[in-house]
């Protein structure tokens, strides 16, 4: 099933002459991971806001086309319901932390949409328990690091068991472990739940072993849609669009140029080594 499908979508904010989002036809399957690249004011957040609903219902905007989240017409569903189907997480998780302590967060939208108590608490454990703050109930939000921060608001979206996770720059005020933490339960919740995780980002350095698929996003078109490996070997268009292409890209295309025809695109660092190793092998060790 289709985890959403935006077609032929335009997006214009209420008094602005500017398309946020302009001719944009994208789906996505249920069960990927998808990073969603592109530098500030191409149309990420919008997109992102498109999914659950903000973009018309709370944040008013004119949009065409057609959206709909798992099979549902976004136009139609209430933010209330949307809330069930798609956990949003904001680039500062500041901005969505309000309660006085972790538990009334995570439980916080469940109680708004009248799930039973015994079944809140349920939710709260079972969400603390896989972004790994299990015992930290009591805690005020405003106590925790970074990282902490932001695992919590991730439960919090988690609390009301969506099927869609929608991550605006997730790791902007992360630090290395931290982002590096982030990433691995992002991996968990797609191998042990299957579900469908869309990362909005501007730099893809961290993400390339993460996701299934990248879309490029410039002036509020795409203008890639592809597998990680087929997106960042265009380094050029990266480039026009504003967004810094990884090392492992730049050092996949200098290979390719000093030894044509003798090596295959790469963008791992396990598929670096296994490059470089034939390369060294096949030509007598004369390769760096």
């Amino acid at each position: 099933m289709r985890a959403f499908e935006l077609t032929k979508t335009r997006v214009r904010y209420r008094g602005s002459d500017i398309l946020a989002l302009c001719d944009v036809s994208v789906g996505v399957d249920e069960g990927e991971i998808v990073l969603l690249l592109g530098s500030n004011n191409a149309g990420k957040s919008t997109f992102c806001r498109l999914l659950n609903g903000l973009v018309p219902h709370s944040i008013p905007a004119q949009v065409d086309g057609a959206v709909e989240v798992l099979g549902r017409d976004v136009s139609k569903t209430s933010v209330a319901r949307l809330a069930t189907l798609v956990g949003m997480v904001f680039q500062e998780p500041e901005s969505q932390l309000f309660c006085m302590s972790v538990e009334e967060e995570v439980a916080f939208g469940p109680e708004n949409i009248a799930i039973p108590r015994a079944e809140i608490i349920s939710r709260v454990e079972w969400a603390l328990g896989v972004v790994g703050l299990s015992g930290y109930n009591a805690r005020p939000p405003s106590n925790l690091s970074g990282g902490e921060k932001q695992r919590l608001a991730i439960a919090a979206a988690l609390s009301m068991r969506p099927r869609l996770l929608v991550l605006d720059e997730p790791a902007y005020a992360l630090d290395p472990a931290g982002r590096t933490d982030l990433y691995a339960l992002l991996r968990t919740l797609r191998e042990r739940y299957g579900m469908t995780i869309i990362i909005a980002e501007r730099d893809a350095e961290e993400l390339t072993e993460l996701c299934d698929r990248v879309i490029l996003l410039r002036s509020g078109r795409v203008v890639a849609d592809g597998a990680p490996s087929e997106v960042l070997s265009r380094i050029d268009e990266m480039v026009v669009a504003g967004v810094s292409p990884p090392q492992i890209a730049h050092l996949s295309a200098l290979l390719a140029d000093r030894f044509p025809g003798k090596t295959r695109p790469f963008f791992t660092m396990g598929g670096a080594e296994k490059e470089i190793a034939d390369l060294v092998r096949t030509s007598g060790g004369d390769a760096p």
